[in-house]
């Protein structure tokens, strides 16, 4: 085992209180903007799509209303697919590939299926790039009853408003160097355990639902996103992230179980990407292309699955 030194902020062995969360806040800075970088490249789509007002982070209400935008023409025929991004704030393709796969793709789709999409579901943590909210908690464990995550209980309230059955949900994250870094040593630190060395991928991979896995249309996704980005290799034992692969960049985790975005709904073909962000082989811009071929990827398979 790799151990490494301790997280500066709390008392090795010990689960964080108040007094740490505070100061694990404190030292948080602001480093863009939500407005800039978010919501005004959301206005600009209102004539095309309808915006939805789904809630406001109770930290700042002004500054953090959670905006999704719906096809318009919304029709109960037609399945309903979700596209997710910035569940982690920091994960930026997450954000604007989804912003991307709305101004370009949506229209398109929208024949076919009506399409939700919330592209950035914490904003605190698009601000901060941050991994956790401000009470240190994360949202993409959080998608359960109750849920201790106040952007994760909007996005849930949100699509239970819908009162449709989802069909699909892609959820768009990201896997940096930073999570090693600095988030994986803080969640150890917070939950009073040992931090042990993992390793980052190298490339583009997907988590898929380990009690519906869907291997061909994982396996559409990834090769839909192959000609934009690298896919990731496993390590030497076989695995990404410490999972063992089932396919060529694909892993699966009890998504439900583990409270992840991307088990909120009971969908029939779902899926996280996990963009690599920090490789010299890829620009900002190929992330974002990533993002929006693994949407299109997706919903191209399912028009041929379904046979639309």
């Amino acid at each position: 085992m790799n151990y490494t030194h301790p997280y500066p902020i709390g008392t090795p062995g010990t689960p964080w209180g108040d007094q740490e969360k505070h100061a694990w806040r404190d030292q948080v800075t602001f480093k863009r903007s939500y407005q800039d970088g978010v919501l005004a490249k959301l206005k600009p789509l209102d004539k095309r799509f309808e915006r939805v007002q789904y809630g406001a982070l109770s930290y700042d209400k002004n500054r953090y209303p959670l905006f999704a935008l719906k096809t318009r023409h919304w029709d109960s025929r037609k399945p309903t697919v979700l596209v997710t991004g910035g569940v982690h704030g920091y994960e930026t393709s997450g954000v604007h590939g989804a912003i991307q796969f709305i101004a370009e793709q949506a229209e398109k789709y929208s024949q076919w299926f009506n399409l939700l999409v919330a592209p950035c579901v914490s904003p605190w943590g698009y601000e901060t790039i941050n991994r956790w909210n401000p009470n240190a908690v994360d949202p993409n464990r959080s998608f359960y009853a109750n849920s201790p995550a106040e952007e994760s209980a909007a996005l849930m309230n949100l699509v239970e408003s819908l009162q449709s059955d989802i069909l699909a949900h892609i959820d768009l994250h990201e896997t940096t160097d930073t999570d090693e870094l600095e988030f994986r040593p803080a969640l150890a630190a917070r939950d009073g355990v040992d931090y042990i060395k993992g390793t980052v991928p190298d490339g583009f991979y997907l988590v898929g639902d380990a009690d519906n896995p869907q291997p061909d249309f994982q396996k559409a996704v990834i090769d839909a996103v192959r000609p934009v980005t690298h896919i990731a290799p496993p390590d030497k034992t076989g695995k990404i992230i410490g999972e063992p692969i089932t396919q060529e960049g694909v892993i699966n985790y009890p998504t439900k179980q583990l409270g992840l975005c991307s088990g909120l709904t009971n969908c029939v073909y779902g899926t996280t990407t996990e963009v690599y962000p920090d490789s010299p082989k890829v620009t900002e811009q190929e992330c974002n292309d990533a993002q929006v071929a693994a949407v299109t990827g997706a919903l191209d398979y399912i028009l041929q699955a379904e046979g639309f």
